[in-house]
């Protein structure tokens, strides 16, 4: 069981109090979007709505704007409240926007439109700015015991990680990723005069419960993190330590023994790094399926290469690793992204969550404003020690796994070139490489054809991670495999 006494996200990982944004929960992704106001009105980019539910395209031609869903077809007129999709006419509340190539839809009409593009039922609580798509709601529960000190329960239907913070006579708890529903009220009185009440709020696309108490309160997690138990500090029989971040919901274990790394500042557990897995595909995961770990490079305060005066590379790769993990679930691996928010996390953190989640793959994503195609990565090992017993330097720790990394990188720049999508193979010292014991690579996107254009372009993103899946799916078997 694991004790939390106060848990919370470093500032430059959350939202700021005036930014808006939406919360998007779907069987396939959960993700967060950011609200842009125009004419006191809120918006959202349709494009990057869609972009991690399936495959889309969109194509601007003056006002008009097409986009084309799976096998859906679309088209929009810049100023005009009227759309046409599958062929109807649908009426929208506020104008469409058409800026930079840009397609923006008013949030107020989501629930009118976006299940014809889906085919499934859409939930969207537009006050709270959060967008549920089909039946993916985490309902809750509480039992208290009333014995002394008491202890109060909360079972959840599905694993949760909410961020928790303490403060006199309250507990926080704020769910940013956790589609968590309303308990039925919004308030909960308890027949007890230590543990009081409990709140339930939505807002800004989080959810929150607030816990009232007359002495400070403990939480701490059991049953695969569907249950957070609530208690006195004093009241506890549980050592309070802090709670070490572990992987969202029940990724898969790789067969492959992870060698011990004696790494400098890798102790995960002060850190800020969480691999997100799709918590509703965890439960129906084998574990004999390899799991990828794909590492959107940058985010949050770290912006990366300045592509154009307003893109920045965090923006780029985190679009493009949506697609790639969509990919490579088509192709029966599971998948971890490292972020799935403009958050931000260190080198050493983002190569100890890849090996505490024991991977069979990691991926690093990156994007630059020059050349054409790609360039696929393998680590430059630096001259370290030699390894002592079982521990191995923290900047040799991908020595070992390094002929299959070569293997992988061979593959994809052979999957790419024969998509005609210019790509050539190289070594470099790019960490994390180094310091991940599992099979790793990193795919640096460039242009095409059209220019950096192509680099925000699905149609192009989706070409290259097509031909990664592609390419690792054709040597899975190698995977974890230690040389």
């Amino acid at each position: 069981m694991a004790t939390v006494t106060l848990l919370s996200a470093p500032p430059s990982a959350l939202p700021s109090a005036d930014e808006k944004h939406i919360s998007v929960y779907s069987p396939v992704a959960i993700y967060t979007l950011p609200v842009l106001d125009r004419a006191g009105r809120d918006y959202v980019g349709l494009l990057e709505l869609l972009e991690p539910l399936g495959r889309v395209r969109a194509q601007s031609e003056g006002r008009r704007w097409r986009l084309r869903y799976n096998a859906v077809d679309a088209e929009f007129v810049a100023g005009s409240t009227r759309a046409r999709i599958r062929g109807r006419d649908i009426d929208f509340i506020a104008p469409f926007l058409l800026e930079n190539s840009r397609g923006l839809v008013p949030l107020s009409s989501l629930s009118g439109f976006l299940p014809r593009f889906l085919g499934s039922p859409v939930n969207f609580r537009e006050s709270a700015r959060r967008l549920f798509i089909g039946d993916v709601g985490i309902q809750i529960s509480f039992q208290l015991d009333p014995s002394t000190p008491p202890r109060l329960a909360l079972n959840f239907s599905a694993p949760v990680n909410p961020t928790i913070s303490t403060e006199p006579g309250k507990l926080r708890m704020v769910f940013k990723r956790d589609p968590v529903v309303s308990p039925g009220s919004q308030s909960i009185s308890f027949d007890n005069q230590i543990i009081t009440h409990a709140s339930y709020s939505e807002n800004n696309g989080d959810a929150e419960i607030d816990l009232a108490a007359n002495e400070p309160l403990l939480a701490s997690f059991s049953n695969n993190r569907r249950t957070i138990m609530i208690s006195t500090v004093m009241g506890s029989a549980v050592p309070q330590t802090p709670a070490t971040p572990s992987v969202v919901g029940t990724a898969p274990q790789n067969p492959t023994h992870a060698p011990p790394l004696s790494a400098p500042g890798a102790n995960i557990a002060s850190g800020n790094a969480n691999i997100n897995v799709n918590a509703n595909a965890n439960a129906n995961i084998n574990v004999n399926r390899v799991l990828a770990v794909v590492d959107p490079a940058h985010g949050g305060e770290e912006r990366g290469a300045a592509l154009t005066d307003k893109l920045a590379e965090k923006d780029v790769t985190l679009g493009f690793a949506r697609l790639l993990r969509h990919e490579l679930e088509m192709r029966g691996f599971a998948v971890a992204l490292l972020r799935d928010a403009d958050t931000t996390s260190t080198l050493d953190q983002r190569a100890a969550a890849a090996n505490v989640a024991r991977a069979g793959i990691y991926i690093s994503l990156h994007a630059v404003a020059q050349g054409s195609g790609a360039r696929v990565y393998t680590a430059l090992l630096p001259v370290e020690g030699t390894s002592k017993g079982i521990f191995h330097p923290w900047n040799a720790a991908q020595a070992p796994s390094l002929p299959v990394s070569r293997i992988v990188s061979a593959a994809i720049v052979t999957e790419m070139q024969q998509r005609e999508f210019p790509a050539q193979g190289s070594s470099a010292s790019l960490r994390p490489l180094n310091n991940v014991f599992m099979p790793a690579v990193a795919v640096e996107l460039s242009p095409g054809a059209n220019g950096i254009a192509d680099l925000t372009s699905a149609n192009y993103q989706q070409r290259a991670a097509s031909a990664i899946a592609n390419a690792i799916a054709s040597v899975r078997d190698r995977l974890g495999v230690q040389q």
